[in-house]
């Protein structure tokens, strides 16, 4: 049996409780081993089950069963309207004494990392009472413990208080101890992060909507609105039938025109020739091609240009497509840098060497998505098609959201995703030259899905270049938009 120490009832002057609250907890000054000692004694209906030392240097000890002692001061209460539960006992007493010792108030015997543990063993008690305000000090740990400690209670029945200093005592000992009973009225109900009320959204929600940052092509700026932070971009196209030019064209516009910083991973294109590409879509020059129809000096300028930017960084693979150390790279430039637009060409060959490639793509795509709403950038991805039935992607065959490689992960987590379609075989000159941009995919509105912009190439300038009537599709209403339901 346990021999459990016998002290004094005494104020706590320093710390501002009284005699009195001191009394209602049964919390006494003694000594033990020669040291004087603060004894905070745990009760049931039999009687004293553990008791907590405090020493003079802040250290503790526990005489008895810590793991049976309940919360302090619960012998005192009954299930009522509301109970507050503090991280000590001296705060307890503190919020207690500001109540004048009328109102039910407990505390965790083990501080705030041992809170989850102790109110679970007493949630049943805890339970009856129709609120519960978590009353924790206000530092990191305090209000951590506070929000884990929240999720064990019925939805709507826990709040949590904050104060305007560390703890409880530290206002009762600034004679403020009105203002714990402010915090005890104005505690709110703990929400996750991610819930939010049309109060928190109403002034962005109120601001009227604009277009946002506009594509190289005004057709599909007028079909998707702009682009958004936050929005995944996935393109598709048979082989050679210019999805890697298009994006080149599509990074000059966005990091020299419209000045914003640029990420490029080109998994299977060395630095030096994607710079090249770059470097010649911004000066209408094919400086990747060996013939005269461009002089160096041009291609050093350009560089110079675009190095004077600051907007381009490239990655170079060494030959590595692990997507964690892919990701790890574009977070570092998302939040050392500032980049803003990520350009990923391709997504298949991250996981080419997977075991499981759909699996391994369905959480690439999901991180995908998470990275680019969480550092609010535009994420932009060239994904591999599986051959189509009947005619190839690189006869023209038309791009549907099925044959991307992945199509249901990237369906489900693009905000817009496009299709490229040439006949590179056609004997028609103008057939052979000409690309439909096809829109497969809008969760924005919708209303763009199906849509065509025909293309043409500008073989002087390299460039791409809208044709006329938009309108036209090779395909008529053949049936197929939406094909997949995402």
């Amino acid at each position: 049996m346990t021999d459990f120490l016998h002290g004094e009832v005494t104020a706590l002057a320093k710390r501002g409780i009284t005699e009195d609250t001191c009394r209602k907890f049964g919390y006494t000054i003694g000594e033990h081993h020669g040291k004087k000692v603060q004894i905070a004694s745990y009760r049931n209906t039999d009687g004293i089950v553990a008791q907590k030392l405090r020493y003079a240097n802040k250290e503790f000890s526990f005489k008895g069963d810590s793991k049976k002692c309940g919360l302090f001061g619960q012998h005192l209460w009954s299930p009522g309207r509301r109970i507050v539960i503090t991280e000590g006992e001296i705060d307890a007493m503190s919020v207690s004494q500001a109540q004048e010792n009328k109102w039910p108030v407990v505390s965790v015997p083990n501080g705030a990392q041992g809170a989850k543990k102790s109110l679970a063993r007493e949630l049943e008690w805890l339970e009856q009472f129709e609120e519960v305000v978590l009353m924790f000090d206000m530092d990191e740990p305090g209000q951590d413990a506070a929000r884990e400690c929240s999720e064990l209670f019925t939805p709507g029945k826990c709040k949590i208080a904050h104060l305007p200093a560390k703890d409880p005592n530290e206002l009762i000992q600034a004679n403020k101890a009105r203002e714990i009973i402010t915090a005890i009225w104005n505690a709110k109900v703990f929400r996750p992060d991610g819930i939010v009320t049309f109060g928190d959204i109403r002034e962005r929600a109120l601001t009227k909507a604009v277009r946002g940052l506009p594509w190289f092509l005004p057709t599909l700026n007028d079909l998707t609105y702009g682009r958004r932070y936050g929005e995944v971009y996935f393109f598709g196209a048979g082989t050679g039938v210019g999805k890697t030019d298009w994006f080149t064209q599509e990074i000059v516009n966005t990091a020299i025109t419209l000045n914003e910083k640029c990420g490029l991973f080109y998994l299977e294109q060395p630095p030096v020739e994607t710079g090249k590409r770059v470097a010649g879509k911004l000066a209408g020059k094919r400086f990747h091609v060996p013939d005269d129809s461009w002089q160096e000096q041009e291609l050093r300028d350009t560089f110079e240009q675009i190095e004077a930017s600051g907007n381009i960084f490239m990655y170079d693979s060494f030959g590595s497509t692990e997507w964690e150390t892919i990701l790890a790279k574009m977070k570092y430039l998302a939040t050392a840098e500032g980049v803003k637009h990520f350009f990923l060409d391709h997504l298949t060959a991250l996981a080419a060497a997977e075991e499981d490639e759909r699996k391994a793509l369905e959480k690439i795509m999901e991180e995908i998505a998470s990275f680019a709403q969480k550092h609010n950038v535009c994420f932009y991805g060239i994904s591999h098609l599986a051959t189509p039935e009947g005619k190839p992607h690189e006869e023209g065959g038309r791009v549907m959201i099925r044959h991307f490689k992945g199509s249901r992960a990237i369906g489900f987590w693009s905000h817009f995703m496009f299709g490229l379609e040439r006949d590179q075989q056609a004997e028609d000159e103008n057939v052979r030259q000409t690309t439909t941009f096809r829109v497969l995919k809008d969760r924005f509105t919708g209303q763009s899905t199906g849509k065509t912009i025909p293309l043409g190439y500008e073989l002087e300038t390299g460039r791409l270049f809208e044709k006329p009537d938009a309108s036209d599709d090779p395909f008529g209403d053949e049936p197929g938009y939406g094909d997949t339901p995402f």
